[in-house]
Order: structure tokens, then sequence, then C-alpha cells
């Protein structure tokens, strides 16, 4: 379904509409991969698509209405928090954004392809995040980000795709991701900031995950025992299959470690 419902603060979305064909894929069986994945690794919510579209690409669904609250005095709002916020969102409804929903945070519309170095740099939250000793400069000139801007993003979930995604983003737990890394050893764990995993997929088709930030964790209302990762949208058959063989083989590993525990009686 296309998303019309309404979070705290915000209407969701109402505007353009279509199906950009160069994209659509009525080949894959998204609804079937999705279900295949969450009984694979038992996401904490649903699995969301996340595809990028071009300037003057029509998007697959309607663009949030824009709907921001006044801006600090540095000038800086946006539709959410930060644009991890439409994670969550995404998870129950599909919806295009475009740039100016994401601009509350800069890191992460660096990180998505909508501002350069130079335009986060300049703003007060890149500025309060430095000054603090959270991250370095160093880390803010390394981080993984979408290398063309682009006109919109979309989140949605994926069962509900229309096209191929660009990235398959999951909110998982501890067990979920040792089932991640058995089926993919090359696996990339990253820590803060929590974005870029998503600039990872795109542009380098790493699967990765993230323990978080505390920047997205106060955003987002993730759960503590809630990490994320992402695998890259054309990589999901393939990733979908090891992680299915991967969770028989740990069922049957588990299974021979939990008889030999029995030796131990009750207090192993």
């Amino acid at each position: 379904m296309i998303l019309h419902l309404q979070w705290p603060g915000r209407r969701m979305p109402k505007g353009r509409s279509g199906i950009m064909g160069a994209m659509s894929d009525t080949s894959t069986d998204w609804k079937s991969l999705n279900q295949r994945l969450v009984a694979a690794l038992k996401p904490t919510g649903a699995p969301v698509a996340i595809s990028f579209h071009a300037p003057g690409e029509t998007p697959p669904a309607d663009r949030v209405t824009p709907d921001y609250p006044e801006p600090n005095d540095r000038g800086r709002t946006g539709q959410v928090p930060a644009g991890c916020v439409f994670w969550i969102h995404g998870a129950e409804g599909t919806f295009a954004t475009e740039a100016a929903d994401h601009a509350n945070c800069s890191v992460g519309s660096y990180t998505h392809g909508f501002m350069t170095l130079e335009e986060a740099a300049a703003k007060d939250d890149v500025e309060a995040v430095l000054a603090a000793g959270w991250v370095d400069q160093a880390a803010v000139m390394g981080l993984p980000h979408v290398a063309e801007r682009p006109g919109s993003v979309v989140y949605g979930p994926l069962a509900e795709a229309a096209v191929t995604p660009d990235v398959v983003l999951l909110r998982v737990n501890g067990l979920a991701l040792m089932t991640l890394k058995g089926a993919c050893p090359d696996v990339v764990f990253e820590g803060k900031p929590q974005c870029h995993i998503v600039a990872m997929a795109k542009e380098q088709g790493t699967v990765a995950a993230s323990v978080g930030c505390a920047l997205s964790r106060a955003r987002t209302g993730m759960r503590p025992e809630e990490m994320t990762c992402v695998i890259p949208g054309g990589r999901l058959a393939e990733v979908v299959d090891r992680l299915e063989a991967t969770v028989n083989l740990d069922r049957m590993m588990a299974h021979y470690a939990a008889s030999d525990a029995q030796r131990f009686g009750s207090e192993s």
C-alpha cells in the first residue's frame, strides 16, 4: 500500500505519484523474498526497501507533504528530526522524500547525497558533534556517502516494493546478526553515525551492520537491543539463500549443543 497515515506532528504523503518504468520490477517476487528474510532473521520491524531516484525521475510513491517545524536560529529544519526516522515509518507504508525533508540532520543529508561535505560542515549540528568530540573531522571526511545527488529517496515495506530497491534495511537483534555473520562472513560492522551503512550498501554493494549511534537512537526511539543491518537490493536473493542455509546449520548445531549440555544437569 501507499502510506497515508500521520505521525506525531507530521502529515504523510500527499502529492506526486507515478511509477518509474525504468526501474519497475515485476519479475522479482519481493513479497516471497520478504517472507523468507523475515523467517531467517526475525527482525523487530518489517524490512524496509530504500530506493534512490535521480533528479527529474518520478518516484514510485507520493512525496510526504512538507510540514516542517520552525527552523532553529541557524535555519535548520526538516520533515523529521533525522532521515533515520524514515526507516521507522518506512516499515509501515511507502512514501517518497526529497532533500528538504532530510535537512534537519546534516550528517544524514551528506551520507545520502543531499549535501556536499562542505555544505554539511557549515551546519550547526555538525559543528556541535565536532565541538563535543563525539566524532572528529577525519571521521566525518571519511564517511561513506551516496556519490550522486538524488532527486528523491523512497522508503516502504519490502513486501510492497514496486521497484528494485537499492538497499534493504532491517532492525534486528544480536541473534540475527550472528546469523547474518554466518551467512555473509564479509559483513562489515560499523558504529557512529548509523546512517552511512545505507551508502555502503548502495555504493559499495556491501552487506553491513551498525550498532547504532546515540543521535539516531534518541531520534528514532530504537530499543536498546535493536541494531540495524543493510543488504544491497541486487544481492538480496543470494543473501536470503545463504541465510536459510545458515539458519538450518545453526539449528542443527544448537540441538547438538543442547543435547550435550544435558550431561551437566540443570545447573549447566
